[in-house]
């Protein structure tokens, strides 16, 4: 009876510490860091502005003195970035700012620029915005517009 007793003690404890460890190893809830504001991501462009869901932002060339025009059906395809964003590590805070868009809501900015998402991007890292009719550009880390000028706009485009 002791040796069964000691056996079935042994064989529990055997059980127990590798249920633990494979436990350990099978249950890992770490998370990947999600960032909490606008970022900068390599892309094929160089790097990039991106929102906090990793999606490229980009300007309208035809946004004057830091006013959006790009509004109804625009912005349903280029929709504003919120001011509320934050600006995530590692970006100058200083050259982004907000505008008041004509309904009221906030817009961030980057150098005076309205910044916008494009909806066609569908992962993180897409730059398919990039010179749309020569007015659509995404911006590198330091508020720069990549590419500006390789295409020239159509007159009477207006934003889609």
């Amino acid at each position: 009876m002791k040796f069964r007793a000691a056996l079935l003690l042994g064989t529990l404890l055997l059980v127990s510490a590798c249920g633990e460890t494979g436990s350990t190893a099978t249950t890992s809830t770490s998370t990947p860091s999600t960032p909490t504001g606008v970022t900068a991501r390599d892309t094929s462009l160089g790097t990039v502005l991106v929102d906090p869901d990793g999606m490229t932002m980009y300007v309208f060339t035809l946004d004057t003195d830091g006013e959006s025009v790009c509004y109804e059906s625009c912005a349903e395809l280029w929709p504003p970035v919120p001011g509320s964003v934050p600006i995530g590590p590692g970006l100058d805070p200083s050259m982004f700012g907000v505008t008041t868009r004509t309904d009221g809501t906030t817009q961030l900015t980057v150098k005076g620029q309205p910044l916008y998402r494009w909806t066609s991007d569908t992962v993180p890292g897409d730059v398919t915005g990039q010179n749309v009719e020569g007015v659509w550009f995404v911006v590198d880390s330091s508020g720069r517009i990549i590419g500006q000028g390789a295409v020239p706009a159509d007159p009477g485009y207006d934003g889609y």
